[in-house]
């Protein structure tokens, strides 16, 4: 691209210096042409002046201080008269390369003043040789105009391609380079914002990736649970059952999972959210827990208003209270409450447990992506938050010590009773 744009604006400075410097070279000597003999011209009528003069004055013409007058002229002067009378003056040039001028008087003066037409021509040449030197002057300040010009559109254009390739190698970094030319900012603008949807979609896959194996793993963790609940009880066919068929629900809970993790990275779960029954997920989770906090030592507790319905998606309620339980099981101590309750605006469940709490360093942050004050991997708490707000909810720390969790929902239907399940050690 450099040598078209260097040839391309070398073709167009010759043709302009051609279509400027032929005539002005035409007319430059023309000019000195005419300017010499104009000159002859005007000495010859100023010698028949002279002339005049001295013959008025009974003067005669000194050829001497005629020749230190008019230097390199050949002067030729004619007096008319009994007899006639001729002065010469300077050395004729031949013939062929002489330039010369007349003048009379109407008292029979006649002068011919001329010179060498070599000394003019010298003085054209002088004059066209300075025109080409202004000439090819001009041609080199082009060239470098347009190497300067060249340098500055292919140098940006070379760094807009190593930003497209370091795009396509997975690099989504905005270059924010800018180059003082609007057509190639804009393209430096439309790569930055290439840049940074790239950067959007590799990032939001980081995290679905994270979030799924991180969300995976509670259901797994209740279906191992249950795996050894069945092998535990196996002398007890009964028993078996029942722990069967809690993992088969184990692992249809796994694959909701896997479907409201995918709604969420398509931003699709809000659109399908509907009326669930609350009792049904809170039992499901209660009966899930029980055995691992059986083991741990600890009850957990499902107290409050009882025949309540929210707007919510059933997998990703049940995601929710599971992220707080677990946290409650690991980072809490002493017995878990899970309590619901009913305002004019929300449906409200808390879990509260009675270990050491939250402290004051972690407790703005809590939900934030990968903090965690007790050696976890900082997920659950976020991803939880995302998955009730998807739903329309919302999930708030409203006690740090003791640490009580309260979830928000929006209530579909006025039904309310009360009852109370406890579970606890065995």
């Amino acid at each position: 691209m450099r040598r078209r744009l260097l040839s391309s604006t070398l073709v167009v400075a010759v043709i302009a210096v051609l279509l400027l410097g032929v005539p002005l070279g035409i007319v430059v000597s023309r000019l000195i042409y005419d300017e010499a003999a104009q000159e002859l011209r005007g000495e010859a009528t100023r010698l028949v002046g002279e002339v005049e003069y001295a013959r008025i004055q009974e003067t005669p013409l000194d050829p001497q201080q005629l020749e230190q007058k008019y230097p390199d002229r050949y002067i030729q002067i004619y007096e008319g008269g009994n007899p006639p009378k001729a002065t010469i003056v300077g050395t004729p040039s031949p013939t062929g390369q002489r330039m010369e001028e007349k003048a009379q008087s109407d008292s029979g003066i006649y002068v011919v003043v001329s010179r060498d037409r070599a000394q003019v021509e010298q003085d054209v040449r002088a004059r066209l040789l300075l025109i080409v030197a202004l000439a090819v002057a001009a041609l080199a300040v082009a060239v470098g105009l347009a190497i300067v010009q060249s340098r500055r559109l292919t140098l940006p254009l070379q760094d807009l391609a190593k930003i497209a390739e370091r795009l396509g190698s997975g690099d989504a970094r905005p270059s924010k380079h800018r180059y003082g030319i609007p057509e190639l900012d804009r393209v430096a603008e439309v790569l930055d914002r290439s840049a940074t949807r790239i950067s959007d979609l590799l990032t939001r896959e980081r995290e679905f990736a994270t979030d799924a194996s991180h969300q995976l793993r509670t259901p797994l963790t209740g279906l191992t649970m249950r795996l050894e609940e069945i092998v535990a009880a196996s002398h007890e066919p009964a028993i078996v059952r029942e722990e069967g068929e809690a993992a088969i629900v184990q692992a249809e809970r796994l694959t909701a999972v896997i479907d409201e993790l995918l709604a969420a990275a398509r931003r699709q779960r809000h659109a399908q959210a509907e009326p669930i029954a609350l009792d049904e997920v809170l039992i499901q989770q209660v009966t899930e827990w029980d055995p691992a906090f059986r083991r741990a030592g600890r009850a957990l507790v499902l107290d409050g208003a009882r025949g309540l319905k929210a707007l919510a998606t059933t997998g990703g309620l049940g995601q929710v209270i599971a992220s707080l339980l677990e946290n409650s099981l690991r980072h809490g101590g002493g017995p878990v409450t899970v309590t619901t309750s009913r305002s004019d605006n929300y449906i409200v469940v808390e879990v509260a447990d009675q270990g050491p709490g939250i402290s004051d360093e972690i407790a703005p942050k809590i939900f934030e992506r990968n903090v965690s004050g007790g050696g976890g991997t900082g997920l659950g708490l976020t991803l939880a938050r995302a998955l009730a707000a998807a739903d329309g909810g919302r999930l708030e720390l409203v006690r740090r010590r003791p640490a009580v969790f309260a979830l928000f929902l929006r209530p579909a239907d006025d039904d309310q009773g009360r009852t109370r399940v406890v579970s606890g050690p065995a």
